[in-house]
């Protein structure tokens, strides 16, 4: 088998994308990073996740963003509550965040002989963030090719991105299909001190309009 590095956020996507990465026949080597994100909730998540997928390793790291801010996710910016508006950036966004966690990702990779990065970005519905694009990716694989070690002696990195052409729907049936558990993931931006998803975020609406269109129930609203 060879060995992958998966980013693994808890989320359904990272979920998902991880998945996939195991059926075409990869170990998995699991990196969580704690990036002082509010919704830390997710680290939790993701440890059930690697814990589900039998994965070779799971390395967290923590990188804390909100020194840097200028996040609803990382500093004191209200997460907006009003649906997902396509045509903006939300301040959701994280400056740099897949940038900074592909970079990580590539040092694991390159360390333990890997030349594969599976990320769970998606491109269709999702809240336009500009480091979820397939122009972002191309970009970064070609990076990681020219900025490495293994790249200048004639290795080839590969940045996989299984679900970036999927609708939220796709996704869901793909879990589905792949008989995973959704309800270990997490994927509320602003949960209650309890813990359930808020219904009202971008992730939430989301969430819920994929499983919704795929005809499937949320374990995590039942």
């Amino acid at each position: 088998m060879r060995d992958a590095v998966v980013l693994l956020s808890g989320g359904l996507d990272s979920y998902t994308a991880a998945a996939i990465a195991k059926t075409e026949g990869f170990a998995l080597n699991a990196l969580t990073i704690f990036y002082g994100q509010r919704h830390a909730r997710e680290v939790e998540a993701a440890r059930a996740v690697a814990k589900a997928l039998g994965v070779a390793r799971h390395q967290e790291l923590t990188v804390d963003l909100r020194g840097i801010g200028g996040s609803a996710l990382t500093s004191d910016i209200a997460v907006p509550k009003t649906g997902v508006v396509a045509a903006d950036i939300p301040v959701t966004y994280v400056p740099a965040r897949n940038t900074i966690f592909l970079s990580l990702a590539l040092g694991w990779a390159e360390v333990l002989g890997a030349f594969d990065i599976f990320i769970g970005v998606n491109a269709l519905d999702y809240s336009g963030y500009p480091d979820c694009r397939p122009e972002f990716i191309h970009a970064f694989e070609s990076l990681a090719n020219l900025a490495t070690r293994a790249g200048v002696e004639g290795a080839r990195f590969r940045v996989h991105t299984p679900l970036i052409s999927m609708s939220k729907a796709d996704i869901v049936k793909a879990g589905v299909e792949l008989d995973l558990d959704y309800g270990l993931t997490h994927s509320c931006y602003d949960p209650p001190t309890d813990g359930r998803p808020c219904g009202r975020c971008d992730s939430c609406v989301l969430r819920a309009r994929g499983f919704a269109q795929a005809g499937v129930a949320d374990p995590l609203l039942r």
